[in-house]
């Protein structure tokens, strides 16, 4: 250090922190995004589109990591609702751990599916499509992304319990959008969790401009709104049709064989990223018992894409007919889907009644116990939940359960005549 005049020694200079404090995530990140102080088994983190909760969960794992020694061994799991959510965006999007991290950073070992940092520390990736992988391995802490939307949430979420109880003190974090779905009603009753709801707009810096006056103008208030900005647990509606405790109750993992399956199809009405085509696929068993295979509904596409996405269907489930409504599109509809296979089997319906009187018969059929899922699927259920005599809230139009009306009353109910159907 040079001397000053006097021969006493010049000040240090001044260290310059803004560096510092502009990537240290305990001063960058909000309140609600760093780990609740006390004694928690679960951090269960409840938020809004874009609020921030990816990050938070990046940063955590992350700093887990840094913080163990070189022989520790800490085990850490990601389960994400597939196992390419897990990659694209826990480990490899825009806030996931690969991108957030900024010293040691890990490498992700793609075959073996799991991050490793330099000192040793190891994070597995599963997904809730395959709760036995989880049968075995045992970890410190785990990071569980959009609990509401896995496939098999109750058995991948049990799994993953019994398997946490490595260390002095296992913990969990639980990043999602609200759904009023048992599994995460629980955990937000359990005196061992520690619940933060996060809304979109605390995130407004690091979110594009524009993006919440337009949801806002589009959804605000509404309950979509309130579920998917706000971050609010929204209870079904008491005049639905359908209730989520039962759509729980008829859920299996492996249904019986198969006699026929069809996709349903609801063509969106217009175009641009608002639109949905609702496609859903469901089968008959031997038994006479309706099974939901799947939905493969897509968003925003053109109807060259949406026909894409029909197709694709078709053929994964290996289906026998397509079943596709014709009001909105007329002869359009069965044109673009001869534009991607000329031979598709295509059954084209009309409605002669309203929503809600199409969907009741098939309302009953669950209440009978006559039709089940093959899983959970989020987005459907959702609508099927809060679709009452008055359709949905806010107005949406309910494309998911419109395909999932066509199908089922395509394998169980078209005995009756209604509605009426022509081949194409």
């Amino acid at each position: 250090m040079a001397a000053a005049r006097g021969g006493l020694e010049a000040p240090a200079e001044p260290f310059d922190y803004a560096p510092f404090l502009l990537t240290d995530w305990a001063f960058q990140g909000r309140a609600a995004q760093q780990p609740p102080e006390g004694d928690w088994r679960t951090w269960l983190m409840m938020g809004g589109r874009g609020s921030g909760k990816t990050r938070a969960g990046a940063e955590w794992v992350h700093a887990l990591a840094r913080a163990c020694g070189a022989r520790s061994g800490l085990r850490i799991a990601l389960v994400a609702e597939t196992l390419g959510d897990a990659r694209e965006v826990m480990i490899d999007g825009v806030s996931g751990i690969c991108r957030v991290a900024r010293t040691m950073v890990p490498d992700f070992e793609v075959t073996r599916r799991r991050l490793v940092w330099p000192n040793g520390a190891v994070a597995q990736i599963f997904s809730s499509e395959d709760p036995e992988s989880l049968r075995g391995p045992q970890f410190h802490y785990a990071w569980c992304d959009e609990l509401a939307k896995w496939k098999y949430a109750e058995e991948t979420f049990d799994m993953l319990q019994f398997g946490l109880r490595l260390g002095d003190d296992p913990r969990q974090l639980v990043t999602t959008t609200p759904r009023p779905v048992p599994v995460l009603k629980r955990l937000m009753a359990d005196p061992a969790t520690r619940l933060v709801r996060m809304r979109t707009g605390e995130n407004g810096a690091n979110l594009a401009p524009g993006f919440l006056a337009a949801l806002a103008e589009r959804y605000g208030g509404s309950r979509l709104g309130r579920q998917e900005l706000d971050g609010e647990l929204m209870e079904d509606r008491d005049d639905a049709l359908w209730r989520r405790d039962r759509l729980e109750a008829l859920t299996v993992r492996l249904p019986g064989a198969l006699s026929r399956i069809v996709v349903g199809v609801d063509p969106p009405s217009g175009s641009g990223a608002a639109s949905c085509c609702g496609i859903v696929v469901a089968g008959i068993e031997e038994s006479g018992r309706g099974v939901v295979l799947g939905d493969c509904s897509v968003e925003g596409m053109s109807p060259a894409g949406w026909a894409r996405a029909v197709v694709s269907a078709y053929r994964r489930f290996g289906a026998d007919r397509i079943v596709a409504e014709i009001n909105q599109g007329g002869d359009m509809v069965a044109a673009v889907l001869a534009g991607i296979d000329a031979g598709l089997p295509v059954t084209a319906v009309r409605a002669t009644r309203g929503k809600f009187l199409r969907a009741e018969p098939v309302a009953a059929l669950y209440e009978q116990g006559r039709v089940v899922h093959a899983g959970r699927f989020p987005a459907l259920e959702d609508q099927m939940c809060d679709f009452g005599p008055d359709g949905l809230s806010g107005g949406r139009s309910p494309d998911r359960l419109d395909a999932l009306v066509w199908a089922l009353t395509a394998l169980m109910l078209d005995r009756s005549g209604e509605p009426k159907v022509r081949g194409i």
